[in-house]
């Protein structure tokens, strides 16, 4: 059975969770069951991770153990069962954020992607939604957010140029998300066709 595991990447700001629902709500029009989920989880793991964010980060040691525990119970209780029942899986991030984010901290993006893939699947297409830091910051602020220590701006620029980095490899797209929410989506599905994911568009 092929599998359709899709991962949308990028710094925050670019639009990704709104991205991911407009993604799941569209194979579901074309008839396909759509499993939506997110790292860091709502799990016990993923929560204090997400704590963090607000109350003080952990030592990156302390984070990347986090980080491993909450994406091996994500795999063995959501991902590896929808996949094996050939459901559309749809992640706002996934591994790859871990090597951005801690790899910013100093860890080896590398090793920490071999970490990952000892026990994590690799995705049939991985979206890097891609914006400017300036116009990504400004988009936190928009929304009302103050920029956690995640969102800072010179942490953001060390992030966005390890996701850059994925470029070449064969299941990666960057997608310039510098658009409305429209185009945005359009750019995504066209990507996700090509990959040959979902059907061609009607001429």
């Amino acid at each position: 059975m092929k599998t359709t595991f899709i991962v949308l990447e990028g710094i925050d700001g670019t639009g990704k969770s709104t991205q991911a629902r407009r993604l799941a709500a569209w194979f579901e029009s074309l008839g396909r069951e759509v499993v939506s989920s997110r790292e860091p989880t709502d799990g016990p793991w993923g929560k204090r991770l997400r704590e963090s964010a607000a109350s003080g980060r952990l030592s990156p040691a302390e984070e990347l153990e986090y980080f491993l525990h909450d994406r091996r119970q994500h795999v063995a209780e959501v991902i590896a069962p929808a996949l094996a029942a050939g459901k559309v899986v749809i992640l706002d991030r996934y591994y790859f954020s871990t090597m951005a984010y801690q790899g910013a901290r100093g860890f080896d993006p590398a090793e920490i992607r071999r970490l990952n893939e000892a026990f994590a699947p690799v995705p049939d297409l991985l979206l890097i939604l891609d914006l400017e830091v300036a116009a990504a910051h400004g988009r936190i602020g928009g929304r009302g957010d103050t920029a956690n220590a995640f969102e800072q701006r010179e942490n953001l620029e060390r992030c966005r140029q390890i996701f850059l980095t994925l470029q070449p490899e064969p299941f990666v797209r960057v997608i310039p998300c510098d658009a409305d929410l429209d185009e945005v989506t359009a750019r995504l599905q066209h990507a996700i066709r090509l990959a040959g994911l979902a059907p061609a568009k009607p001429d």
